[in-house]
């Protein structure tokens, strides 16, 4: 059973705000990382597949690098007024609107939506279980929910690894089924503007658990690899390894009644 209350809501670990905003603004760029652009994105646009006259819901936004590649009706959502402020600067279209607001929380949100989207943020927000519940309140009878998540089984900040051994690269993992808070630091070697967050790991169990207790069903899941090819001695090892152990997990949910 998934524990929503697991972690006291602490306003510091709930988002990327103040320096560590301007840390992901960096790393993210106008664009997008180069997983946005190459993985991603294009999957996402996919899996979502928007119809004229549908109406979308992003929930931790960021810059609005969804909204700026769509033409629907769209409301993008976000903690961080730096980095919505950012959204509204880049996003001009008057189909969209960008709001600052916390996702774990009561969202002062009127009308439906047919289609939502949590792109890379679930896994930064403190209590995911609220998130979950504001789309099932937000999405219209069988809207779709569309989850981007690091894969939770291979990809676990701090506690997952390469290993080379034998001519052959592993993955290690030293946690997996326990629910995990993970600090990140925005500047490890950069101690006067190192700034901390919080990346948050719930095994997919946990996960799908969350979406049936919010009146959701999965409809489907893909795990997406990493496209990038090595060169040098190792490419061989390191392409295969690429191949076989997913970087990102996407989740498509539809609402049930």
């Amino acid at each position: 059973m998934v524990n929503s209350n697991m972690w006291n809501n602490d306003p510091k670990k709930t988002a990327w705000k103040g320096q560590v905003g301007e840390w992901y603004k960096k790393t993210v760029g106008v664009e997008g990382s180069y997983y946005h652009q190459q993985v991603i994105m294009p999957n996402v646009l996919r899996l979502l597949d928007l119809k004229p006259g549908e109406k979308v819901l992003d929930f931790g936004c960021g810059q609005g690098i969804l909204g700026r590649k769509i033409n629907n009706e769209y409301l993008g959502v976000d903690l961080s007024a730096d980095l919505i402020k950012e959204a509204k600067n880049l996003d001009k279209n008057p189909k969209h609107s960008y709001v600052v607001g916390d996702v774990s929380k009561e969202l002062k949100i009127f009308g439906t939506f047919d289609k939502g989207a949590m792109i890379l943020a679930l896994q930064n927000v403190q209590k995911p279980f609220g998130a979950i519940k504001n789309f099932n309140k937000l999405l219209k009878t069988s809207g779709e929910l569309l989850l981007i998540i690091n894969h939770p089984a291979f990809r676990i900040p701090k506690h997952s690894n390469w290993e080379v051994k034998e001519n052959k690269q592993l993955r290690t993992v030293d946690n997996y089924m326990s629910p995990l808070e993970i600090p990140i630091e925005s500047s490890p070697f950069d101690k006067i503007n190192n700034q901390i967050s919080y990346s948050y790991h719930y095994p997919l169990g946990a996960i799908s658990e969350m979406l049936f207790d919010n009146g959701f069903y999965i409809e489907k899941m893909e795990e997406w690899i990493s496209p990038k090819k090595s060169e040098g001695p190792m490419a061989i090892i390191e392409d295969k390894a690429r191949m076989e152990f997913p970087l990102f997990l996407a989740i498509m949910a539809i609402k049930n009644g």
